[in-house]
């Protein structure tokens, strides 16, 4: 009797661990598989032609990450699952190497220096000095490595161009670089400025915002991505300088609201040239 009990506690045990097995290999956080983002591809523009650009302007702008409407972009702090910050996402491109983002000199809005790994790194990473002391009461330096902080970047950078296309008789507009701007604070925590990095052409970044996830407050079953946000233009910013013969920017010849007066003039201006071009 006591042979054949063993037997069948045996052959429990091993329905026991194979059942355990089998549900741990199969674990899902949630009802399905999602698969739309990492097999979604970039949506390439429309063929444009010189001679089909009726007017155009280059605007820079600016995106403040604090603004509630721009929250997906910064957040999560932290990567939670497969969510990451649009700091995060530019971040790691940047650091991989042949199959990430090249970065450009953040003096360079033309995309003509390009930063070395080792600029890069020097950038990201900084590097500061603890002293400890020794059984004898002697001071030994001990280096620290500070890694760098996705979070205090609280301002991204657009460099765009609006044209009115003839062919189709629409205004668009196509972003061209972005930048991520720093919070620099000294060795007390007194904020000194902000200190722009580098400079990212935004053309080559979408390959990789259209397979990065967004957080959604109104819908988890529909995610979108990077892409879409600047795709469809689902962010806040303000204008902070457009070309111009001085190649300056509104704050150095305008002040406190004479700026945002001559940042929406700029917008309503480029608003007003396509609807003056009809007659209703």
């Amino acid at each position: 009797m006591s042979k054949v009990m063993n037997k069948w506690m045996v052959m429990v045990v091993l329905a026991v661990v194979c059942y355990t097995s089998s549900v741990g290999q199969n674990v899902l956080d949630g009802v399905y598989v999602p698969e739309h983002h990492t097999a979604r591809k970039v949506i390439p523009y429309t063929p444009l032609r010189e001679a089909d650009v009726m007017w155009s302007k280059m605007v820079w702008r600016v995106i403040d990450l604090r603004e509630k409407i721009n929250h997906p972009l910064y957040f999560p702090v932290e990567k939670i699952n497969n969510r990451r910050s649009l700091t995060q996402v530019i971040i790691d491109a940047v650091q991989e190497g042949g199959g990430g983002l090249t970065a450009f000199s953040s003096m360079d809005d033309e995309f003509k220096v390009k930063l070395e790994p080792s600029e890069i790194q020097a950038m990201l990473v900084k590097t500061d000095t603890l002293f400890d002391y020794d059984a004898d009461g002697n001071s030994i330096p001990k280096p620290i490595v500070i890694p760098f902080d996705p979070s205090s970047v609280k301002r991204y950078r657009l460099k765009e161009m609006w044209f009115f296309d003839k062919q189709k008789s629409v205004m668009e507009v196509r972003i061209i670089g972005i930048c991520p701007v720093q919070e620099s604070y000294d060795e007390e925590g007194n904020y000194r400025g902000e200190q722009p990095l580098f400079w990212i052409y935004f053309p080559e970044a979408r390959e990789i915002f259209v397979n990065q996830e967004v957080f959604n407050r109104n819908n988890d079953a529909e995610r979108r991505t990077l892409e879409d946000i600047f795709w469809k233009r689902q962010f806040s910013s303000y204008i902070i300088k457009e070309s111009n013969v001085y190649d300056r920017k509104i704050l150095e010849y305008k002040s406190n609201l004479d700026r945002l007066l001559e940042a929406k003039r700029i917008k309503d201006q480029i608003f007003n040239y396509e609807q003056d071009l009809w007659e209703y």
